[in-house]
């Protein structure tokens, strides 16, 4: 299966390098004027349709037995079968407003475990493609990466936000607690977006622990595979296997994770 994933994701990598070179040349150089929630929003599906239904129709005609996961849902992914799951524009906030931190992403999913998964970043530093496939490790422009150990004051962390904030009170407090907690042990707390990148970045070092709060498989599956390939632990805060239904997610490499851990226990 190993051989046949890695096939595959070549032509996955071009499909989202063609999506983001395209998105990437027509977003405007300007942040966006809009004062809105709405009025980014229209913006925003102005840009992303097409290159959603671009992507789709790539990983369509390279897959054609897998079928299609709503953007972002909610937690719940098949548990059988093959499923694509992407987003043409991984960090929309970020994207409008002129930041490099959006990438293009697409995961495979096989009865309920993501097999495949590229995150593509077109005006970070130039261009930076992580891939994956399970069992057969990670990379980062084509070069093997592995998650650094570090000790907890000297890390880096990052975070997101839950996602769907006004529908879970729960994961909005323990998001508040957790930073609390983590931001008098770690040497600084970030939040650039998108999840998949960040949760990635782990994978190769740049950054050395991600966790959030609530379940949000769509943005956490493409980066959970890629740092899980590039040897970092991936659990949820009480120490367990994650799933696409955790309610809460960790990433960083097997000595600090388990320093990490302690310090969410903090949180009720």
């Amino acid at each position: 299966m190993t051989n046949e994933l890695w096939t595959l994701v070549e032509g996955v990598e071009e499909a989202v390098r063609e999506v983001g070179a395209k998105l990437a040349a027509h977003r405007p150089t300007e942040p966006t004027t809009a004062r809105t929630r709405a009025e980014a929003g229209a913006r925003f599906a102005e840009l992303d349709g097409p290159a959603a239904a671009g992507l789709r129709a790539r990983l369509t005609a390279l897959r054609p037995q897998a079928g299609w996961v709503p953007e972002e849902p909610d937690g719940s992914v098949p548990a059988e079968g093959e499923w694509w799951l992407c987003d043409a524009t991984d960090g929309a906030v970020q994207y409008l407003l002129g930041h490099p931190h959006w990438a293009v992403t697409a995961v495979l999913v096989r009865d309920g475990a993501a097999v495949l998964a590229v995150v593509h970043a077109p005006e970070l530093d130039g261009g930076r493609t992580y891939r994956a496939v399970l069992g057969g490790g990670a990379e980062l422009d084509g070069q093997p990466i592995t998650a650094v150990e570090r000790d907890l004051a000297a890390t880096v962390a990052a975070t997101s936000q839950p996602p769907l904030v006004a529908g879970d009170p729960v994961a909005l407090r323990r998001a508040g607690e957790s930073l609390s907690a983590m931001a008098g042990s770690v040497l600084a707390v970030r939040n650039l977006g998108p999840t998949a990148l960040q949760v990635a970045q782990v994978g190769s070092g740049h950054l050395a622990l991600f966790w959030e709060y609530g379940p949000d498989a769509g943005n956490l599956l493409p980066g959970a595979l890629i740092a899980s390939e590039a040897g970092a632990a991936v659990t949820d805060a009480a120490g367990a296997a994650w799933t696409a239904g955790s309610d809460s997610f960790v990433a960083a490499a097997p000595g600090l994770h388990a320093d990490a851990l302690e310090v969410l226990r903090a949180v009720r």
